[in-house]
């Protein structure tokens, strides 16, 4: 088992920065892919972007591309996802999952953190 705890989310202006942390625990996760997903009030839960098992590979939904950078470290079992100029329509409980395989699908996740709350106010 693997259990995944994200941190570093708030309130923050339109145009603003945030960097969000995911702590794993039970095991390594240097054997998974780390992916983040969100999902906003009314809305199905939407990928965000994913990183190898290794980091040396990741991918990204269209609409972080470029606003937003995936990151992991193996040795502290962590994943970061920084994430700049903000819209309010980023405004999601953002999660964090590890995945057998690299995948940008929900349904790959296996595991998944409580999620934590990002609002961006306009």
């Amino acid at each position: 088992q693997v259990q995944l705890v994200e941190s570093g989310g708030g309130l923050v202006q339109a145009g603003g920065s945030l960097r969000l942390s995911c702590a794993a625990s039970g095991r390594t996760i240097s054997n998974y892919a780390m992916g983040w997903f969100r999902q906003a009030p009314g809305k199905e839960r939407e990928f965000v972007a994913t990183i190898s098992w290794s980091g040396g590979s990741t991918y990204y939904a269209d609409y972080a591309l470029g606003r937003v950078t995936i990151s992991r470290d193996n040795v502290k079992n962590t994943v970061d996802l920084q994430m700049n100029s903000l819209k309010p329509e980023d405004t999601a409980v953002y999660y964090c999952a590890a995945a057998s395989i690299f995948s940008s699908s929900s349904d790959r996740y296996d595991y998944w953190g409580q999620g934590t709350q990002v609002t961006v106010s306009s």
